[in-house]
This record gives C-alpha cells, sequence and structure tokens, in this order.
C-alpha cells in the first residue's frame, strides 16, 4: 500500500511541473473548443495533437492528450440545453429536460447543473480509477462475451423506462433501430444486408449523422416552425443565480449523482459497450429510482440533467482502466491513446502497474486536474451561453445548420453522411410530432450491433452454457422485470385484463394513424429481403423485424380501439392527482398552438433550405456555400439588417476555413465545379 501512496504523490509532482501543466491547460481548451461543435468529438482532437507529442516526455503527452479527452464532454451539453440540439451521443438524454428548462427561462440552472455534476462525475471517475487500478485485473478478466450481451440487454430494456406512456411505440422504435444497426456486411457470413446496392451502406451507418438527424434537426426545425426564439428574455432568470442554484441541485441530489457517475465509471471500464449508451442507461436508471421521476422527467427535472452529465463525465476515468492494464481501447478514442503509449515507449500491462506506475498516477491527477479546468471554464462563460436562448431563429440557425452539416459529416466523410443526416431529420421530426419517443430508436441503434455480435461469440464459444453463468442470470433477471414492469402498471390502471378489453371499441382511423402504418410498411419491406438471405445472416434482423412488426401492429391496434371515454377518464383522474400521470418521453413540441397544415409548411420550408444547402455544396463546395446560404436565409427568413448579415457570413467563413480546411484538413467531397473545370481544359480549344 505505501508504493501505491507514494506513486499517487510522485503522479501529483509530475504533473504539476509547469509546462506540464501548460500543455494540460492547452488540452482542456481544445476539449472545450471541439465539444462545442456538434459531430467533431475528441477523436479528431486527439488525432490532431498526437503528431505534437512526439517530442515530449510521457508525462506532458499524456497530460496533453488527457487534458482534451477528459473535457470533450463539457462542452457537449452547451447546445444541447440551450438549443435542444445535441451535438453528440453523449449529450442526447441531457436535451430531454435541458432543453425543456431553457424554454421556460431556466437554462442557467441547468448549465450550472450540467457543469457540476460533470465534474463531480469526472473526479469520482478519477478516485474510482486511482482505487481500482491495484484490483481491477481479475474483475476484468472475469467479463466475458456472455456478459457483455447480457450488458446489453439490459440496455436495451431501458427502452420501457425511456418510452413514457408509450412502451409498445418505445419498443417498435427500438427494433427498427437495432435493424438500422445491422445494415452493412454480416461479420459472420459476408451477406450485404439492406444496403440498397450502395457502398456506402457496407460497413454499416455511422452513429454521428443518425444522431443529429434524429436529436438535432427536428428541434432546429420546430424552431423555425415557431419563427421566435427558444425563449424570452423576460423569462429568462438571472444568470449568475441560476448557475449558482444549478450547483446547489448538484449538491441537494448528491447520492443520485454518485450513483450515476458509478454507473458510467463501471460501464465505461467494460471494453465492446459503447460510451454513447452510458448516459441512457444512467438516465433510465434516475428515471426508475427517483421520487417522482415518472411525472417529471422530460418536462424540464434538473435530476435528468445531473444523471446524464454525472455519468457521461465519469467514463474516461473508466476507460483508462482496460487501456492501461490490458492494452484494450475501449473507444475509438482510447485506441488513438493506446497508439500514444506505444510512442513513447508505455507498455500496457503490468509494467504500467509497477516500474511505470507513478505516470500511471499521472494520468489520473491530468484526468482529475482537468475537470476542475474544464468546469470552471465553463461556469465563466455560461452566462453568455445561456444569452444565446433568447436571440432570434433567424439569427441561430444559420450558423447552427452549417456546423451540423460539417458534424454530420465527420461519420464516413462521404455523401452518404449528409444524404443520412436528412433522412433522419425528415424521419425524426415525424415522429417527434405523432409522438412516438426518440431515445428508444438510438438506443437501439447502439446497442443492436453488440447485441448481435456478442450472441454469436457467446453461443459458439459457450455453446447453450453461456445463459447459466451468474451475471448473465442476474442482468437478464432485471432486464425481464423491467421490460414487464410497465405493462403489469398499465394491466392495473385498467382494472386487469378484462377492463382493458372492455375499453375497446370499432376501429376509428386518424390521420395520426399514417405513422404506425408508414412503419409496418417500411418493416415488411426489410423483412422480404431479409428472407432470402443466409441462415446465419438473417436470424437475427428476423427475430427482430418479426418484433417490431408485432410492437407496431399492437400499437396501431391499441390507438385505432381505444375507448374515447377511457381517455377522457384517464385525462380527468390525472388532473384531479387521483392516479399517476404519464408522460411522453421525448423533448416536446411546442408549436402545438399551430394548425398541422401551418406547421407541415414550415417544416417544409426547413428541409428545403436543407436540400438547396446540400445543392450548393455538390455545385460550388462547401465553403463557398456559407456566405451564400447565411446571407440567403438570414434576408429570405427575416430581413435582417446588412449590418448583421455581412459581418456573420465573414466571420463563419473564415472561421470554417481555418478550422476544418488549414487546421483539420477535411476532405471535402468533389464538386459539379471542380469535375467540370478540368473537362472544359481538356476539352475546349482555347482560342
Amino acid at each position: 500500500m505505501g508504493d501505491w501512496l507514494g506513486a499517487l504523490n510522485d503522479g501529483f509532482w509530475i504533473i504539476m511541473q509547469p509546462h506540464r501543466m501548460a500543455l494540460l491547460w492547452g488540452g482542456v481548451l481544445c476539449g472545450l473548443a471541439l465539444g462545442i461543435l456538434p459531430g467533431i468529438g475528441g477523436v479528431a482532437g486527439t488525432a490532431l495533437l498526437l503528431p505534437f507529442t512526439y517530442s515530449m516526455d510521457a508525462a506532458a503527452a499524456m497530460a496533453l492528450l488527457l487534458g482534451l479527452a477528459a473535457t470533450t464532454t463539457h462542452g457537449d451539453p452547451i447546445s444541447a440545453i440551450v438549443l435542444g440540439a445535441p451535438g453528440h451521443a453523449a449529450s442526447a438524454a441531457t436535451a430531454l429536460d435541458g432543453y425543456p428548462m431553457t424554454k421556460r427561462g431556466e437554462g442557467a440552472r441547468a448549465l450550472g447543473a450540467a457543469y457540476m455534476s460533470a465534474l463531480m462525475g469526472g473526479l469520482f471517475g478519477a478516485v474510482l480509477m486511482a482505487v481500482a487500478l491495484p484490483i481491477v485485473r481479475p474483475l476484468i478478466l472475469f467479463i466475458g462475451s456472455p456478459e457483455l450481451l447480457a450488458l446489453a440487454v439490459f440496455g436495451i430494456s431501458m427502452v420501457s423506462v425511456l418510452s413514457g406512456s408509450t412502451p409498445l411505440r418505445g419498443l417498435t422504435g427500438a427494433c427498427f433501430g437495432m435493424m438500422l444497426a445491422m445494415i452493412g456486411s454480416d461479420p459472420q457470413t459476408g451477406t450485404l444486408r439492406w444496403t440498397m446496392d450502395s457502398l456506402y451502406l457496407w460497413e454499416g451507418l455511422p452513429l454521428v449523422p443518425l444522431t443529429l438527424g434524429v436529436f438535432a434537426l427536428p428541434e432546429l426545425c420546430d424552431l423555425l416552425v415557431a419563427r421566435t426564439s427558444v425563449t424570452s428574455s423576460e423569462k429568462m432568470d438571472n444568470n449568475w443565480k441560476g448557475l449558482y442554484q444549478g450547483s446547489v441541485d448538484c449538491f441537494t441530489h448528491w447520492w443520485l449523482n454518485i450513483r450515476c457517475a458509478w454507473i458510467g465509471s463501471v460501464i465505461g471500464a467494460i471494453p465492446g459497450i459503447s460510451a454513447a449508451v452510458i448516459d441512457w442507461i444512467s438516465y433510465g436508471h434516475a428515471l426508475k429510482t427517483e421520487k417522482n421521476a415518472q411525472q417529471t422527467f422530460g418536462r424540464g427535472d434538473v435530476r435528468g440533467v445531473i444523471a446524464a452529465e454525472s455519468a457521461t463525465c465519469s467514463r474516461e476515468g473508466g476507460a483508462l482502466v482496460p487501456t492501461i492494464v490490458f492494452g484494450v481501447p475501449g473507444s475509438a478514442g482510447m485506441a488513438i491513446l493506446l497508439g500514444a503509449f506505444l510512442m513513447h515507449g508505455l507498455v500496457p500491462g503490468p509494467d504500467m502497474l509497477t516500474k511505470n506506475l507513478s505516470i500511471t498516477y499521472s494520468m489520473v491527477w491530468s484526468i482529475a486536474i482537468a475537470n476542475i479546468l474544464g468546469s470552471g471554464l465553463c461556469y465563466i462563460f455560461s452566462s453568455q451561453f445561456a444569452k444565446l436562448a433568447s436571440l432570434r431563429y433567424s439569427l441561430i440557425l444559420p450558423v447552427v445548420l452549417c456546423m451540423v452539416y460539417i458534424g454530420g459529416f465527420e461519420g464516413k466523410r462521404q455523401w452518404g453522411d449528409l444524404y443520412s443526416l436528412l433522412f433522419f431529420g425528415v424521419f425524426a421530426w415525424g415522429m417527434k410530432h405523432f409522438k412516438w419517443p426518440r431515445p428508444p430508436l438510438v438506443l437501439g441503434f447502439i446497442l443492436g450491433a453488440v447485441l448481435e455480435r456478442y450472441m454469436f461469440i457467446s453461443i459458439q464459444r459457450y455453446g447453450i452454457q453461456w445463459m447459466y453463468r451468474p451475471l448473465v442470470l442476474v442482468m437478464f433477471a432485471l432486464s425481464f422485470a423491467s421490460l414487464l414492469g410497465p405493462f403489469l402498471k398499465d394491466v392495473k390502471s385498467h382494472g386487469g385484463f378484462r377492463g382493458m378489453l372492455s375499453d375497446l371499441h370499432a376501429p376509428k382511423p386518424t390521420w395520426q394513424n399514417a405513422f404506425p402504418v408508414f412503419m409496418l410498411c417500411i418493416f415488411a419491406v426489410m423483412l422480404r429481403e431479409a428472407v432470402t438471405w443466409n441462415f446465419y445472416a438473417k436470424i437475427i434482423p428476423m427475430i427482430v423485424g418479426v418484433g417490431a412488426v408485432l410492437f407496431c401492429s399492437l400499437s396501431l391496434l391499441d390507438d385505432l380501439c381505444k375507448s374515447e371515454t377511457h381517455k377522457a377518464k384517464s385525462l380527468a383522474a390525472a388532473a384531479k392527482g387521483e392516479v399517476e400521470e404519464k408522460i411522453h418521453m421525448d423533448i416536446g413540441s411546442n408549436v402545438t398552438h399551430l394548425p398541422p397544415l401551418t406547421i407541415f409548411l414550415r417544416g417544409c420550408i426547413f428541409f428545403g433550405w436543407m436540400l438547396l444547402f446540400l445543392a450548393s455544396m455538390a455545385l460550388i463546395g462547401l465553403i463557398p456555400t456559407v456566405p451564400i446560404f447565411i446571407i440567403a436565409f438570414m434576408r429570405v427568413e427575416a430581413r435582417e439588417p446588412w449590418k448583421i448579415v455581412i459581418p456573420m457570413a465573414v466571420f463563419m467563413t473564415i472561421f470554417i476555413y481555418f478550422l476544418f480546411d488549414w487546421l483539420l484538413s477535411i476532405p471535402w467531397p468533389g464538386t459539379v465545379l471542380g469535375d467540370f473545370l478540368p473537362w472544359w481544359k481538356d476539352n475546349i480549344p482555347s482560342g
């Protein structure tokens, strides 16, 4: 024990050297900047900084890279809370409660809670890493493919919690997300599944454009539909007072913060489980365990922000453990960091826990100090971020949409990324207005490929015996209870099965039934193609697809045949507080006061602007499109004065060129004009 404490002390003084602290500061600033930008993330930043570490010593290089990795998630909540448009999958759960808080004028409070919970979660992750390093090796070795499969199933079971009062719709969305995750070349047989003869889909759909399309675009679209700001300046609380109140909320709910940080650290330490699912599992845990959460989560409950952010920011400490102990990176960012280890002569394994123990603990201190610095900087500038919510939509949308396009393009850096972004934006906007929860779709997509992969590995390696492992049995039992609970509660609220049947009547179709019918058509087409595949390639997709058809059909039947009398009684009872009021577990729409036709037409205008952006980008390129788009949008939509339009267009063009073209050297897609000029030069005679 004395050796470990001595190494912990040595690690502290190693990182406190002035030049290493300066590099840590630089990493923190880069992490915050990249976190604010939608879709970019820490992977690009880590890869960008890696060449600059060649001439540094190991501790200095780790300080720079971990400073960036630990604070990228600190910038995520800004767009999620202020605009309801999460730039990354890790902050999607934060938007469920953070954005409603902003709409009622509590954006500063939500930001304060996010940053304080991020600080507490990040510090907890660092402490857990420091304590776990001596004992974690046998625990991680115990986890095999069956346990990872059981954990994925448990994550899928969170769908029932994240579906609010519509569990069948949530299960349908989760199944659709799992089917989307199976697009591409089957890893078992090489069968091409649902690729539509597109080379882009051979390796599957990337997460970034899907997440931006599902969560960001519907909120931005509704901002244009409403043609107003997110909230009025009259509603907004004093920003510094709000930040303070958000910090107090974190200490008031300290036990929730600790629990969710523990979830984030532990799941982050498990290789093979996507970090993007951590905040959803933590959010689902808070929704199930916190008092009255079923009535308030999704409507602007600060506990939802705390649960999501504390788990998200604690994962880096956990993710570093298997990277150090086994050389097994848990994410793309950790894979790049593993390359930095080897580049500086640090070999993961026993050496990191013996002769290089001081360097290992300097990494722990780097994560802890980076979280303190990152949260402090966010507090300083949060009062300005909160004011963005009071700006006119015509000032916010053109800038944010440009960044969303660039973020979406980071998926595979192909045109298919932008088509996927647009498709899922339209689809998710329909989900939102037809009251279909979106979180289950993303959760199913994240865990679908994990579930299929570890299912085959478990069967091939252990046979049927994998189902009898102790941890697997426990996780399956928890998953079954999580899925069955909402159904039994619904049956009880109807007075039993007989009461449910007595509430049904002859089918009465409405225009809202169009969405589930559309979903059933999609499932039918996908299943028809899946029938022709190799048995091992189609078995899981067929099971999931049949489940999707079953859940969607039951949901449609329930909507068609549910008694209006029962609906009226439920609403009246909920108003009197006689029963628990159920909620739609998603960001609510703020345009319901408008006629449906107006909503539809303005939505078409929004996606029309997006199509025009794509057309211009295909013709002349992204960077020349940026000033044209900003000027056209601001002048046509709201007749903004030229003294605002021109500076904004010039600033955004220079910013995008400097950061993405010059610094990150992003390979932009080819353009019609770029292809035409060489042809003109080669084929049209001069003079």
